[in-house]
């Protein structure tokens, strides 16, 4: 889906208490309350990825919650957003919407009732509200010339939960896919404060190389990637080889491909190629620092019990490309 023709004949909003709106395709809204708090404001619903409803539940409330902590925020409030078909036991949807209430108690905000319509497929997700200072808003386009791209979470989602439709995929792997998909993208907002982290984007269905895109287009950079450091869920990379390949990388692909230059011409022929514009499902963050705090960060990440902390990239003063891949 083509987005950006449904949205261009929008009116741009014009408000001075509007800090982060829809103009540069961000995790989520924020508005400014007053100089010391400002409100951030997301919502995000899916069909289920795994057979479990209460792992659904967990994975689609983990997915909704992560927005507010790409921005820098907390969540503090959250509503279920639903759609059941009447054909399937009640018993299903409550275990959905307990799954999704156990990670919206772990992220410590408060579950507060929600909507639901029927439908003919389940969805499941959240409408999402935080809070930030209007000083630690982290934006996904305003990363600086030299500074190290960090991803917490290995990539690949998208890939395994086709290979589970084909009934292919292994048990491990599908364990890891899940441990992936249902952890919070939670790390003390004092760790971004201590650091100054302004710059961070979570990677979901636009791939991880589209959500590198986005990020270079704020301040006329460019961002090179070593491919090799690329965190990857195992067996991802060998059911790409297999073509068991979700519809929406190729579609990724299309979009983001012609504004990657390829150092070596060969990665095009690789596994590792069609992984990089897999469609994540609650995916990691991508966090921008500087060289001088970088080896702390990576650090405290891993004493945080990251699942990743692997540094795959840096940005450099703008080229012809937005991407470059080594």
């Amino acid at each position: 889906m083509d987005l950006a023709n449904a949205l261009k004949n929008l009116k741009q909003v014009n408000n001075q208490n509007l800090l982060v709106g829809f103009d540069t395709s961000d995790d989520a809204a924020v508005y400014k309350i007053n100089e010391d708090t400002a409100m951030i404001q997301t919502l995000d619903f899916f069909t289920p990825v795994v057979d479990d409803p209460y792992i659904f539940g967990q994975i689609a409330a983990a997915n909704a919650l992560s927005d507010v902590y790409a921005m820098g925020g907390e969540p503090v409030l959250a509503l279920n957003i639903v759609c059941f078909p009447t054909c399937l036991d009640m018993s299903i949807l409550g275990e959905i919407l307990r799954g999704g209430q156990d990670k919206v108690i772990e992220s410590g905000a408060v579950l507060v009732g929600g909507h639901s319509i029927k439908d003919d497929e389940p969805k499941y997700g959240l409408s999402v509200c935080g809070l930030i200072n209007p000083k630690n808003i982290c934006k996904n386009n305003s990363a600086k010339i030299n500074q190290n791209i960090i991803l917490t979470k290995p990539i690949g989602t998208g890939i395994i939960n086709t290979a589970v439709k084909a009934e292919m995929a292994k048990k491990e792997e599908i364990e890891e896919s899940i441990k992936v998909m249902s952890k919070l993208n939670s790390y003390p907002k004092e760790i971004l404060q201590k650091y100054d982290i302004h710059t961070m984007t979570d990677v979901t269905g636009f791939s991880l190389l589209g959500h590198l895109k986005e990020m270079s287009e704020g301040n006329e950079i460019s961002i090179k990637i070593d491919v090799s450091s690329i965190p990857v869920i195992k067996g991802a990379e060998y059911y790409a080889s297999m073509g068991i390949i979700p519809g929406g990388a190729y579609q990724n692909k299309s979009f983001v491909e012609p504004h990657i230059k390829c150092m070596d011409e060969n990665l095009k022929t690789t596994p590792l190629y069609d992984v990089l514009f897999d469609p994540q499902t609650s995916g990691g963050l991508l966090i921008c620092v500087d060289e001088k705090y970088t080896s702390s960060l990576v650090s405290e990440l891993k004493d945080y019990g990251c699942l990743s902390y692997s540094v795959i990239g840096k940005t450099i003063e703008k080229t012809d490309k937005n991407i470059i891949l080594e």
